[in-house]
């Protein structure tokens, strides 16, 4: 059967066909870009697998957490002798290959999409941290060492540098699903295997005889500050269920206080203050100034009053010096007042210093043979980031850490709005512990730099957002135009 066209309807199924393929080929690049970004958020993996690799670690080490600890008193290396699982090596094998396929497939992809660089100063003082604190101690150092896995953390944080709005929300939902599952599964494992995630031997606790929380974690440390990243987490993007989030509250506020570490308690207590400041900052200031919504300042006044009144009594009577006094003549006052022996590390790491102030000792400082050597079964690292790196890379590190950690604050700060208080959240969650951890380490992966690599992704995703607004947007053509032309 032949359909009879009447003049003019060819030119007009003509554009009817040519606007039928223009949409394909709309909606063919919008399936492009989807895919794309999609093959850019593989990046969000990464965490998981990082939490998955230490959760089955601890889980297959057969651990007491309680005997551990007791045997480290005793200046044993208690953890090192433990038996590692041989699936854990394999896994580890796997988790790495992971790391770097999908690292260099988003690098590669980056640059070869001419995607610019969210911020090269970022990126530059990253690869200058790594190249000061670990390659050229791994070669020049008095104690040389050269490792593959010393290339792990510089794929995974030059791929974090180029993250955008897209992966920060991945990368984020992701970690926080994946943190509370991991910290829902230590919980669970408390009835029925109590030595494996709670240590009875802690006595310097709020409450006494409480047993300290370390999950599947290898200290109650790492438990702590990755239970407050999960709440900040939890904060920034909320679950969609009211009910799921309020659980989530619940599961995390409690891991946060069994961890029992001052330092985790510390930065929640700041990071909230970030996110309250950021998020509701220039409404707090608005409402204070305006007389229609003087609740606020009223509230903010009576606040003041009832601290004041509260340092009073406090001093007056209840005798609050006296009682700091005989507080720090106690056994727990006293290790308290030597920050539980850290300042016996310090020192000794300031000595390996002075030995070679150029270069440091090299990246086997802190290993086993040396604690044994020292006798400080307990000093893993120098437990300050700065003497840390000084032990370790000498100057040249320093030199590396200080320029980065200027580059990390700056932007931080910069970007605190656009992330919505993220950046600043999770700098002072590196910041503080920096003053008796060692967050910054750079000589492998796993659940310890999980902090660290999300401030990068959320420093550089401020940075991508700013850097699109700066672009010049295409300027779309009339369609009706050309043939508006052709008619005249």
């Amino acid at each position: 059967m032949t359909v009879r066209r009447e003049p003019g309807e060819f030119p007009m199924n003509r554009a009817h066909d040519a606007t039928t393929v223009k949409s394909r080929k709309v909606r063919g690049r919008e399936a492009a870009d989807h895919w794309k970004a999609r093959r850019d958020g593989l990046l969000f993996l990464i965490f998981p697998a990082m939490l998955v690799l230490t959760g089955l670690e601890v889980l297959l080490s057969g651990r007491n957490l309680t005997e551990a600890f007791l045997m480290l008193e005793k200046e044993t290396q208690a953890l090192e002798q433990a038996t590692r699982h041989p699936a854990i090596a394999w896994l580890q094998r796997g988790v790495s290959l992971l790391l770097l396929a999908v690292c260099f497939e988003r690098i590669v992809s980056h640059f070869a999409n001419r995607k610019p660089v969210p911020s090269p100063a970022l990126t530059s003082s990253f690869i200058l941290f790594w190249a000061t604190t670990v390659a050229i101690t791994a070669v020049a150092a008095p104690h040389p060492r050269i490792s593959h896995e010393y290339l792990y953390p510089l794929v995974l944080g030059i791929a974090c540098s180029l993250s955008g709005p897209l992966d920060r929300d991945r990368i984020v939902a992701t970690v926080r699903n994946s943190l509370f599952i991991f910290m829902l599964a230590g919980a669970v494992l408390i009835p029925v295997n109590p030595g494996l995630v709670l240590d009875n031997s802690y006595t310097q606790g709020l409450i006494s005889g409480l047993p300290r929380f370390g999950g599947l974690t290898t200290h109650p440390v790492m438990m702590g500050m990755l239970a407050q990243i999960a709440l900040v987490l939890l904060w920034v993007r909320p679950f969609r269920r009211g009910s799921l989030n309020f659980l989530a509250w619940i599961l995390g506020l409690a891991v946060l206080f069994l961890a029992q570490s001052k330092t985790a308690w510390v930065c929640f207590l700041i990071s909230a203050c970030c996110l309250v400041v950021v998020r509701r900052g220039s409404d707090a200031v608005h409402k204070a100034g305006d007389p229609r919504a003087s609740s606020f300042g009223v509230g903010l006044l009576l606040m003041l009053i009832m601290a004041v009144l509260a340092v009073l009594v406090a001093v007056l009577v209840f005798d609050l010096p006296g009682m700091i006094s005989d507080f720090f003549n106690t056994s727990a006052g006293a290790q308290l007042a030597s920050l539980t022996g850290r300042d016996r590390i310090w020192v000794v790491a300031l000595e390996e210093w002075g030995h070679n102030p150029i270069l440091g000792y090299g990246l086997t400082i802190w290993d086993a043979d040396y604690r044994q050597a020292i006798g400080m079964p307990q000093a893993t690292h120098a437990h300050n980031q700065f003497l840390d790196t000084l032990s370790r890379s000498g100057l040249v590190g320093a030199f590396g850490l200080v320029i980065y950690a200027v580059v990390l604050t700056v932007m931080a700060f910069r970007y605190a709005r656009a992330t919505g208080g993220l950046s600043l959240a999770l700098w002072f969650s590196t910041a503080l512990p920096a003053v008796s951890e060692v967050p910054l380490l750079l000589v492998d992966y796993g659940s310890h730099v999980i902090t660290h690599f999300l401030l990068i992704v959320a420093v550089a995703s401020g940075a991508a957002a700013r850097v699109a607004s700066k672009a010049p947007q295409p300027v779309t053509r009339n369609p009706i135009e050309p043939t508006l032309r052709t008619a005249a």
